[in-house]
């Protein structure tokens, strides 16, 4: 092979390494221990937690509603305002009531440098919003290159 055969293909190994690297994201559960349930300040976690990056993927896990639990579910709400005010007129239903059991729901950061609201509106008064500080959001960075 010539010098710049192996130039190029050693550039192509290179591209393809760093490709791989920068897809590779974390799984992080929302909460931790505590998992996704009313009264927890997942706010002040994901301040915590922070950063997150593109490709990680969020895992929420909570209960599935029972005469002792009731329900949750997952909205991405579409603003900060929709966000600061629990308001889930504009909002996507990423996971109902039922898919938090077992291994969760699982959502991707896909975006980088774009915000993410997350919260649970917990029924028509959005109390797990608005009292069981149930919200959060997390602005997702461009994945470090090791």
């Amino acid at each position: 092979m010539s010098t710049s055969s192996n130039l190029s293909m050693g550039l192509i190994f290179l591209v393809i390494a760093a490709m791989l690297g920068a897809s590779q994201g974390e799984t992080i559960v929302v909460g931790g221990s505590e998992q996704w349930r009313y009264g927890f300040n997942y706010t002040d976690w994901a301040l915590k937690r922070s950063p997150f990056y593109v490709n990680d993927t969020l895992v929420f896990k909570y209960e599935p509603p029972s005469e002792t639990t009731p329900p949750h579910n997952v909205y991405l709400l579409p603003n900060l305002w929709s966000y600061a005010n629990c308001d889930f007129s504009g909002a996507n239903l990423l996971a109902d009531a039922a898919e938090g059991g077992g291994n969760g729901f699982e959502f991707t950061l896909t975006r980088p440098w774009r915000p993410q609201y997350f919260a649970s509106s917990g029924g028509a008064d959005a109390a797990d919003c608005k009292d069981g500080l149930m919200k959060f959001f997390v602005v997702p960075l461009p994945r470090r290159r090791t």
